[in-house]
């Protein structure tokens, strides 16, 4: 396992639903579309649903006080959907195939 540069801060997002996943899917496209722009913008490392569907997960780049912010704009957020919680750490081992994400 290599070392990470532990300087360099990754949070991770936790979203939890709060209604019904009917209500839960009219909000999907809306954020497919936030996701997009995550990963386009370098933020996003990875992401996914939880198991059971109670709500996602997603590793991203950058310090709490600021992905907080951008957990708040997701539309799944914004609409009442779900709530988030950002965890953040300083990743200061990962495996081979993933270190470069946290160089």
């Amino acid at each position: 396992m290599p070392a990470t540069n532990a300087d360099s801060p990754v949070c991770l997002i936790l979203i939890n639903y709060v209604v019904p996943l009917d209500e839960v899917d009219r909000h999907m496209k809306p954020h497919i579309d936030w996701l997009e722009r995550g990963y386009d913008e370098g933020l996003f490392l990875l992401s996914g649903r939880r198991n059971p569907r109670t709500g996602g997960v997603i590793i991203c780049r950058g310090h709490k006080a600021e992905v907080e912010a951008l957990a708040a704009s997701d539309p799944f957020v914004t609409s009442g959907a779900a709530t988030i919680e950002v965890i953040e750490f300083n990743a200061s081992w990962a495996a081979d195939a993933v270190a470069p994400l946290f160089a």
